[in-house]
């Protein structure tokens, strides 16, 4: 078996949701993690092999070992799911961190900084066990806020038992994490609401890798003449379809504009609510459902499109900010954005790209269309192009590597 030690300083990733460049979604952790290797760093990644926007390998024993462009990454053989709001994803990500304890660690480099990143927030329990073990620094990094997004989002009350035991782990991360790192602007204020006081919080967004602008796929002819129309202004939203993508709303609008023969509408991707809208608005021929792309063909799709569109539900979890990777593909678009957004300024915000409306206002959101159909291409554009100016100014993932390595040592 390969022995993957070498003389540098050494940073073990773990989390069991980690996007390499094969995958569907922009792999950040991966790009992050590779970044700080090309600065001179050895980095390990411990993941899980089931993440169902990943593309692991196949392997049969307890985990397998692997490098991918100078990084080593360790899959853990886990339990696989495929609803996100399923119990087996629970379920799988206790088994993860079964599986992270029996991982014979002998064959790894010592670590002299351990992240453990959400989701799944069980484990900075580990953390606390290998930062024992190998006297080292520990980095809790959040993803996405658990449990109050269970709570805000997923109904659950926050006296359920599950609440309050991830509620005491999260706690125990903010307090004795060494570092507190997130993905949005605003987790210092939610960190200092739990703990009731305040501690330093870092900020290392998402970003954008330069390999999804340079290495773009072009769309198929017969993808074209099926899903996207000549001759229209292309309101587009690509992504997931599913409980938190509040798409009722969008819909609603694309219904109320049934008769404009000027605006069409397409959906690109997949989710748990996809099967749903399709049958519900199937008698719509301003709809178009397109399947979901391979990450290099995003901008293909983008680019024939005119405005993007983006939609998160009404929530307490985003009065502390977002990162959105779509955000990051919907700027390097040079579209102009619209977004059903309520909660801290995000990045549309800092570059003037695009248009905020109150979650759920399908008129808002078509008073915006109608806004952008009235000016000229020019000039939408130029709005959008305001969007990809600023993201390449300020989120490539050598920048965001070099702010991490900051935190790290």
């Amino acid at each position: 078996m390969q022995n993957f030690k070498n003389n540098s300083k050494s940073i073990w990733f773990i989390s069991a949701l980690v996007s390499t460049p094969s995958s569907f979604q922009a792999p950040r952790n991966f790009c992050l993690m590779r970044a700080l290797s090309k600065i001179g760093y050895n980095v390990t990644i411990i993941t899980s092999d089931s993440n169902h926007l990943a593309k692991p390998p196949i392997f049969q024993s307890a985990s397998h070992k692997e490098e991918i462009e100078g990084l080593k990454v360790v899959w853990l053989r886990t339990l696989k799911y495929i609803k996100t709001n399923s119990i087996r994803r629970i379920l799988g990500w206790i088994d993860f961190e079964l599986q992270l304890l029996r991982l014979n660690k002998k064959e790894l480099p010592s670590p002299d900084v351990i992240i453990c990143s959400s989701l799944s927030l069980l484990t900075i329990l580990n953390g606390f066990l290998l930062k024992r073990k190998f006297q080292c620094k520990l980095i809790f990094e959040v993803r996405d806020i658990w449990p109050l997004t269970l709570v805000e989002e997923g109904g659950y009350s926050r006296f359920h038992p599950l609440i309050l035991l991830l509620a005491a782990i999260e706690w125990l991360g903010y307090c004795y994490a060494d570092e507190v790192v997130g993905t949005m602007p605003n987790l210092q204020e939610h960190v200092s609401d739990v703990l009731g006081y305040e501690r330093v919080v870092h900020c290392i967004p998402m970003g954008y890798d330069r390999f999804h602008i340079e290495n773009i796929t072009p769309l198929c002819a017969d993808y074209l003449d099926r899903y996207i129309p000549a001759d229209k202004l292309i309101v587009t939203h690509l992504g997931s379809i599913g409980l938190t993508n509040s798409l009722d709303s969008f819909f609603e609008c694309a219904e109320s504009m049934a008769s404009n023969s000027l605006v069409h509408f397409l959906i690109v991707g997949d989710g748990d609510l996809r099967d749903k809208y399709m049958e519900q608005f199937s008698y719509l021929e301003n709809i178009s459902f397109g399947p979901k792309v391979e990450k290099e063909m995003v901008q293909s799709i983008l680019a024939k499109s005119d405005i993007t569109y983006l939609a998160v539900p009404r929530s307490k979890v985003w009065k502390f900010g977002q990162s959105l990777n779509k955000i990051i593909d919907y700027m390097l678009s040079a579209n102009p954005i619209i977004a059903s957004y309520e909660g801290f300024p995000s990045m549309i915000d800092e570059a003037n790209c695009g248009v905020i409306v109150p979650p759920g206002d399908s008129l808002a959101i078509r008073h915006a269309i109608e806004e952008y159909a009235r000016i000229e291409s020019i000039e939408r554009k130029k709005i959008g192009s305001r969007g990809r100016d600023w993201i390449i100014d300020n989120r490539s993932y050598e920048k965001l590597a070099l702010a991490y390595e900051k935190v790290l040592f």
